[in-house]
């Protein structure tokens, strides 16, 4: 246990090592516009799986514009859905401020909101608004906070709203943890109280697991309330669903992607 999980903190470290240097190769050429931020996310999601271990299944089409909104289980899923698509995505405000990793959120592209500010949804809203326009997605958790995978959490619809009155397309995803020995979900979650730090060696000892990411189809709404409702109806169909071929299946990445 303890040493698979000091491999493992060693393999993430360099990981991330090797996606600074990207970055910074990146940024000698210039500004990164967003849509590079969001190809070297998905660099950085499909490197750091690869060197955990970590099998990423993919059912469906990753959408290639506008929003996609998901279930939330940990800080993990944006490790995830970058491996899966590149794209960008609204965190809390408080990832901004973690060690590190904030850092490499920022370098992402990720948009910030602050739960407890109207001014700051405003903020988003328009960012999301102009993100919107580009040829990569943004993908919202509308939750508002990572679950325990038992159920999933009424969905906020104010983000929906830039979306709506843009015409642009919304794309439902659903992300599952599949740990290989049996154990539940929830053991792989961060939810409630517990601090980052303390989870994340947790999670680097844990037992081999399969992430996964399901996408539904592509869709327009006139309104978001209706557009929360039926999104988050089907992501719990996502999250069900069973047997539905992958699009791919991988244990580990090449670099060159």
């Amino acid at each position: 246990m303890r040493l698979r999980t000091a491999w493992r903190a060693a393999s993430l470290g360099s990981a991330l090592l090797i996606c600074v240097l990207r970055w910074w190769s990146l940024r000698l050429l210039g500004p990164v516009k967003p849509e590079a931020r969001a190809r070297w996310m998905h660099f950085a999601g499909r490197l750091a799986l690869a060197f955990l271990g970590v099998r990423l299944r993919v059912v469906g089409v990753p959408p290639k514009r506008g929003l996609v909104v998901s279930n939330h289980l940990s800080y993990l899923d944006i490790v995830i859905c970058s491996a899966a698509m590149p794209c960008s995505f609204v965190s809390k405000a408080e990832i901004a401020g973690w060690p590190f990793f904030g850092m490499l959120a920022g370098f992402g592209g990720n948009l910030f909101l602050d739960r407890t500010s109207r001014a700051s949804a405003r903020q988003v809203a328009i960012q999301i608004g102009e993100r919107l326009q580009l040829a990569s997605p943004i993908l919202l958790f509308p939750e508002g906070t990572s679950t325990d995978g038992s159920g999933i959490l009424p969905f906020y619809a104010t983000l929906y709203e830039p979306a709506i009155q843009a015409g642009a397309p919304i794309t439902a995803a659903a992300v599952r943890y599949i740990p290989n020995d049996g154990e539940p979900e929830r053991e792989l979650c961060w939810f409630g109280n517990d601090p980052f730090l303390p989870h994340l060696w947790k999670a680097l000892g844990a037992g081999d697991f399969t992430a996964e990411v399901r996408f539904g189809e592509q869709k327009q709404y006139d309104d978001r309330r209706t557009a929360a409702a039926a999104t988050r109806a089907e992501v719990e169909l996502l999250r069900g669903a069973a047997g539905i071929p992958a699009m791919y299946d991988i244990a580990a990445i090449s670099s060159r992607n």
